[in-house]
């Protein structure tokens, strides 16, 4: 992992990433892999929450909740949400979409610094937060901070920067259709080049794996980090997708991790 970057340094970096995420608002939800688009993806995406997180109703802090897609996902099972974004223009976008709904609240905020009070959540989802992160291990003390004893922690994430050995092979047949049928607008489209530089700049720029996260968890205090499989979301996202998202699902490692902080 690439040294922690300077404090100045990650001020810039962080206003464009918020930048970056504010523009991708716009079309975040038609984008593939972000916006769930059937009955058996969203189950897919839900399961491990319900597992994860169990029947009887949590409070639960989501991080980096985007348009309130994974939000839809916790909400339903019961639980009291608090859906927390970096973005204004994210939370336009989930508030529009969950408008009325009780047990249920968005805030404007940064996920390494909540400003949330100690001990407040019994849970805490994110998906693809984590590699984003410029001060992971400072954010890790921060999420342990959040929660109550024995609270449980889910992350959805994976190694975007580096495919695996039968993904290159994937991914050069995506690079293909790209060419052929022209780039999808609401995958990356015009703004790749900012994902890339903003990606080179991050502290896990050279990859996040579930051994690395599961240890630099470990180191921060948490406790029972265990690995899920992202097989079944893959391979619900494949139903109905055309070609060239179906190759998508097989070019980078995704994995899901659970953890929990100790009891006293």
């Amino acid at each position: 992992m690439n040294a922690p970057l300077p404090h100045a340094g990650n001020f810039d970096l962080k206003e464009e990433i918020r930048s970056y995420w504010s523009k991708r608002a716009e079309t975040f939800d038609l984008a593939f892999g972000h916006g769930i688009f059937s009955e058996a993806e969203f189950s897919a995406w839900q399961r491990p929450i319900r597992d994860t997180l169990g029947e009887e109703p949590l409070k639960v802090l989501e991080l980096a909740c985007g348009t309130g897609e994974v939000t839809r996902l916790i909400h339903d099972l019961g639980h009291d949400v608090t859906a927390l974004d970096f973005s204004e223009a994210m939370l336009e976008v989930a508030r529009a979409k969950h408008n009325g709904k009780e047990r249920l609240r968005f805030i404007l905020a940064d996920a390494e610094n909540t400003m949330e009070p100690d001990a407040a959540y019994d849970a805490i989802v994110c998906r693809h937060l984590v590699w984003t992160l410029t001060a992971p291990q400072a954010t890790f003390r921060e999420w342990l901070r959040l929660l109550r004893p024995g609270g449980r922690l889910l992350v959805y994430d994976g190694d975007w920067t580096k495919p695996s050995l039968t993904g290159r092979l994937f991914a050069r047949l995506v690079a293909l259709l790209d060419r052929i049928h022209g780039a999808d607008p609401y995958y990356d489209g015009a703004l790749s080049d900012r994902h890339a530089k903003i990606m080179r700049a991050l502290p896990f720029g050279e990859g996040l794996t579930y051994d690395g996260l599961a240890a630099l968890l470990a180191e921060a205090g948490f406790v029972d980090v265990r690995y899920r499989s992202h097989d079944a979301i893959a391979r619900a996202q494949r139903q109905g997708a055309d070609l060239r998202n179906r190759l998508r699902t097989r070019v980078y490692r995704r994995f899901i991790l659970s953890a929990r902080r100790p009891l006293p």
